[in-house]
This record gives structure tokens, C-alpha cells and sequence, in this order.
């Protein structure tokens, strides 16, 4: 382990004004996008979606890094170069999804573990090898009447740990993602609760397994009301909360939390970000995003699988990437959305 890489690659993904692409859909989810526009999946299709984020014209201004899968990572652009190569050059980060999906947690069925632990630290020098320079796992805990149940807590943040303390040790920075699912009818405190215990003991976890946090990024969920809650919280309240739990539970030595979108409306998941952004008080770690399909979105809908349309798709990207970066710095604002409908 590198310890001054580490923690100049993790400073790198959270420069200012700079958040992350999350392009790193397995096959069978990217296709389900594709099949709702009437895109055809193939290799070379999925290939050249991908190419077109990583040859986006301007978009390190406000791209770190791209999270890729493993398919894509082996992938070469159209005129040959690694794909890795290409987004190096453009001056953004490769990284790389490495957990293998979440399956039901043993005696548990409304829960969920995540796997990919076996073989991981062959497969992180592999990745490395192709270019990789951060990776990512995600953990998915569920908020119903009884759940989430400590043990699925608990499993997932030991494998979250395990699965750090192995990137480090592999010279990869690995963002953490314990994402609590905005699906379900809870309250915005409800959140902020589990939000609370699940970031505890992952926390603990991390403390255990001897993760560098300096050499580390967090990517949770935002604090927000469940998506069939009656009492939908304001932007505001979203904010309010989000900070708050961060706060208390997000030790200082982080050098930077990336939120999901989890589902969000693009634009409400910019609003968001741009609020929590403008609170007052310590935030004594950079905020920004690794966003997918918050980014992704409409320029999926523009290019819909036509070379004609690659031009117009990259400048959708373009100006989504502008204003979640005007959001990491707390300046976005509403005419920003009027400008890009007026474009």
C-alpha cells in the first residue's frame, strides 16, 4: 500500500467542483435501459454508450472519475484504445464496480447481502493492471416494519470492511456504499435513523479492519422521505437532516462523501446536493456526487442508439455534469435548469 497515492487519488476524485460517474450497470440492467427505448444490446452497442461519457468534449471539468464495469473496462473505444486509456488522457480517473450483486441474506428473505468477496484480490491486481484506480461496492439495506435487522447490518458493513481494507492493499481507493433504499412508505426521521446505525457500523467495521479512512471515499444515500411516504420532506428538509446525520456519524478524516442518487429525479437530486452544500456550520469533508442514472438520464433519451445523435447526447451529459458540479459547490440554481431547456 501506497499511502501517499492513496490519499492524493481520493483528494483527486473530491477536487472541487468535481463529482463521479457512476457508468458500471451490469449487463442485464443496462440492457432493461436499453429495451425500455428500443435499443438494441449488444457488446458493441453498450461499448459505444460508454464511449460516448468517456469522450464527452470539457467533461473532466466537472468528472473526477468514472466508475466502470467489468465488461467495460476490457473494452476498446472504436479506434482501439483501451477504454481506460481513453478516459486517462481525458484527464478522469478509471475505477472499477467489483462486488458480484446482492443476494438474499441467509434466513432473511426480505434482506439482502452483498457477495464478491471470494477471489477479490486477484481480481483488484487485475484491475489494476487494466488501469483501475478506485472501485466501488455497494451494500443495500432495506427499511420495513422489522428491517433492517442488526445481522444484516452488521454482514454487510464486515464485508464492506473487508472489501476496503483489500482495494488499499491493492493501491485502489475504495468508496464505500451503504445504500439505504428510498423504496418503502417510512418517514424522513425513520431515514435518518437507520441511516444513522447503518453508517455506525460501517464505521466500526472500517475501524476494525484497519481501513485508512484518509485513503477512502464514502457514497451513502441521501436522508429522505420513503418514495411512498404521504409526507414527502421538502429540499430543505432533505438537507437538514443529510447533514445532520452526517455529522454525527462520518468521522472528519474522510476526505470526502459522494452521494447516489438512489432514484432521484435528475433534477431533484441536484437540488439536493446544492442544499446541503449551502448549510452553514462544519462540513469537514468535501460533498459531491457519484451519480448513474442522475447523470445519465437524458443523455441516454438523446443519443437512443443513433451515431447521428452522439453530439447533442455528449452535450446533455455535459451541461448534467455543470450543474452537479455548480451543486458540489453550493452554487446551482434554478435558471441553470431554464438555460438547458432553452439550449
Amino acid at each position: 500500500m501506497n499511502v501517499q497515492d492513496l490519499d492524493s487519488t481520493a483528494r483527486a476524485l473530491v477536487a472541487e467542483g468535481k463529482g463521479i460517474l457512476a457508468a458500471d450497470e451490469t449487463v442485464p440492467t443496462l440492457t432493461k435501459r436499453f429495451d425500455a427505448l428500443k435499443i438494441v444490446s449488444t457488446e458493441d452497442s453498450r461499448r459505444d454508450y460508454r464511449e460516448m461519457f468517456c469522450t464527452t468534449p470539457g467533461a473532466a471539468a466537472f468528472i473526477s472519475g468514472m466508475i466502470m464495469y467489468d465488461e467495460t473496462i476490457r473494452q476498446k473505444s472504436a479506434g482501439g484504445t483501451p477504454l481506460a486509456d481513453v478516459l486517462t488522457k481525458q484527464g478522469i480517473l478509471p475505477g472499477i464496480k467489483v462486488d458480484t450483486g446482492a443476494k438474499t441474506l441467509a434466513g432473511s428473505p426480505d434482506e439482502k447481502i452483498t457477495e464478491g468477496l471470494d477471489g477479490l484480490r486477484e481480481r483488484l491486481k487485475e484491475y489494476r493492471a487494466l488501469g483501475a484506480r478506485f472501485a466501488k461496492w455497494r451494500a443495500v439495506i432495506r427499511i420495513g416494519e422489522t428491517i433492517p435487522s442488526p445481522r444484516c447490518v452488521s454482514a454487510n458493513a464486515h464485508a464492506l470492511a473487508r472489501y476496503a481494507t483489500l482495494c488499499q492493499e491493492q493501491g485502489l481507493v475504495p468508496i464505500v456504499e451503504p445504500e439505504v433504499l428510498m423504496d418503502g412508505a417510512h418517514t424522513l426521521e425513520r431515514c435518518e435513523n437507520v441511516t444513522g446505525f447503518v453508517l455506525h457500523s460501517v464505521f466500526h467495521a472500517l475501524f476494525e479492519q484497519g481501513v485508512r479512512l484518509e485513503g477512502m471515499l464514502l457514497k451513502p444515500n441521501m436522508v429522505i422521505s420513503g418514495k411512498d411516504c404521504p409526507k414527502q420532506a421538502s429540499v430543505q428538509e432533505v438537507a437538514t437532516a443529510t447533514l445532520r446525520c452526517l455529522r454525527r456519524h462520518v468521522p472528519a478524516a474522510v476526505p470526502g462523501i459522494v452521494f447516489l442518487s438512489g432514484g432521484q429525479p435528475s433534477v431533484t437530486a441536484t437540488a439536493h446536493l446544492d442544499a446541503i452544500n449551502r448549510l452553514g456550520g462544519p462540513k469537514p469533508w468535501a460533498i459531491s456526487f457519484s451519480y448513474g442514472r442522475a447523470l445519465q438520464d437524458v443523455a441516454l433519451e438523446t443519443w437512443h442508439g443513433k451515431k447521428e445523435n452522439l453530439k447533442a447526447a455528449q452535450q446533455a451529459f455535459h451541461y448534467r455534469a455543470k450543474c452537479n458540479s455548480a451543486a458540489a459547490a453550493g452554487r446551482y440554481t434554478d435558471g441553470m435548469e431554464r438555460e438547458a431547456v432553452g439550449r
